[in-house]
């Protein structure tokens, strides 16, 4: 995320510092935004039965890594040689007397942990999500290690998501050994899995670079005065009144104290005692939910539905929907020894991926003029693409018909407007209309 624009990279706000019940409640999740740590969204005992006499013959998914440490120590840096100097000063409140401290803890794990890096909680997040799946289709997963058939696992060669395949891999070996010989190891496809930083990206790229009504509507979204009012609120927590009214880039120092803010649950195993960090002490929930709304446009624009009358930022996820076609097709066709194709990327795939299907959410592009607001639009980042977030499709086979079952987030999610399932309320699809109602054949 881009640090030189006042819209914040978001973060997964209060969950390691409130109580569970607490921190997990709607108005918290939307103030977390895309760092929102990953929950399955529906019971598994409430999943629909295939229709009579459907088995499973594959499942293939596509996951974003888990949670992580922050990519650098910047925001870190930056708040530090600010309460540096309000120390020397005797310019700290109460509450910022403790602020340093915290902060410099933080970064020491991040540190250790690695930048970018699955924190404890990432490898947890998806080795639960990989039990979850075995434990759904466990006569698919019978099938695999009776029939000898293979499991693929591919990532974007990212560090964090090669280990989110290899995490996940490994909790399918150990829910059942037999599995283990047959998962091969984790294999590099930037064009499928980071298609934003490959050739396929080159007009996305451009977008992002360029374009102006791009850079107007998210100027003129974060600069109204409740930013200002927002990073002043912020800053008051640690500084004394007069020390924030020295600070130049008020609106950057507040950035930094929420981003960290914003990662902190991400790291809660690494903090002491597995206690959490704490800093729910230097945001407000209003000042938070603010900062959620801009990060979240940020991200709808630059990576989601984006405006009405453009689709640069989700065309190129094409490769990846083609991608799961291709792997129930070749299962059709019989010419696939696979029984999981295992995908692991990030939020600039699977955030594009979602608006490209239209899944819940993601079906309401802006109209030019008219800037995205929590009121007129559904679209969330926490709801979207959490850390962890994934799609996943369950393929079921009776004689020579196939049926596509989707689970987002773990979810049974109906396919888009258009898509009619094989009855009334069923999440099951037949492949036959699925390719028909995506323009395929």
């Amino acid at each position: 995320m881009r640090r030189v624009t006042p819209v914040l990279a978001l973060g997964a706000l209060l969950l390691t510092v409130l109580p569970a019940h607490a921190a997990d409640g709607p108005a918290h999740r939307e103030s977390y935004g895309t760092k929102a740590p990953y929950a399955p969204r529906q019971n598994p005992r409430d999943y629909r039965n295939p229709p009579a006499g459907f088995v499973p013959v594959l499942t293939e998914n596509v996951s974003r890594h888990g949670s992580r440490a922050a990519t650098d120590s910047e925001d870190g840096d930056l708040i530090l040689a600010l309460w540096d100097k309000a120390e020397a000063a005797g310019q700290l409140t109460r509450k910022g007397e403790e602020f340093g401290p915290r902060v410099r803890a933080l970064l020491a794990a991040m540190a250790k942990t690695g930048h970018g890096n699955l924190s404890g909680r990432g490898r947890r997040e998806l080795a639960e999500t990989a039990a979850r799946m075995e434990k759904r289709l466990p006569s698919l997963f019978a099938k695999i290690a009776r029939d000898g058939e293979k499991i693929d696992v591919v990532s974007s060669g990212q560090g964090r998501a090669v280990d989110s395949g290899n995490v996940f891999a490994g909790a399918l070996a150990d829910a059942d050994p037999e599995l283990k010989p047959l998962i091969g190891p984790t294999r590099t496809d930037k064009d499928l899995l980071y298609f934003h930083k490959a050739a396929g990206g080159a007009a996305y790229r451009d977008y992002l670079a360029g374009d102006q009504r791009l850079k107007d509507t998210l100027n003129g979204i974060t600069g109204q005065d409740r930013t200002r009012q927002a990073a002043v609120s912020v800053l008051r927590k640690i500084f004394t009144d007069s020390f924030v009214a020295q600070i130049t880039d008020r609106t950057g120092a507040a950035q930094a104290v929420y981003n960290l803010y914003a990662i902190a649950p991400a790291m809660s195993e690494e903090s002491p005692d597995g206690a959490g960090w704490g800093l729910e002490r230097y945001i407000s929930r209003s000042d938070a939910a603010w900062f959620g709304y801009l990060g979240d446009a940020e991200d709808f624009y630059e990576k989601g539905p984006g405006f009405s009358d453009s689709d640069i930022t989700y065309k190129m996820a094409g490769v990846l929907l083609d991608d799961l076609f291709k792997q129930v097709e070749a299962k059709r066709a019989g010419t696939s020894d696979l029984g999981a194709e295992l995908r692991f990327t990030h939020a600039e795939e699977v955030i594009p991926l979602a608006a490209l299907m239209g899944l819940p959410g993601s079906t309401r592009p802006a109209t030019p003029g008219e800037p995205y607001t929590y009121a007129g639009n559904p679209w969330r980042g926490a709801s979207v693409s959490p850390l962890g977030a994934n799609i996943q499709w369950d393929v079921f086979q009776k004689g020579d018909r196939y049926l596509v079952r989707m689970l987002y987030n773990e979810k049974e999610t109906a396919f888009k407007a258009g898509c009619r399932p094989v009855a009334g309320n069923s999440s099951f699809y037949d492949l036959d209309e699925l390719e028909r109602c995506f323009g395929r054949g």
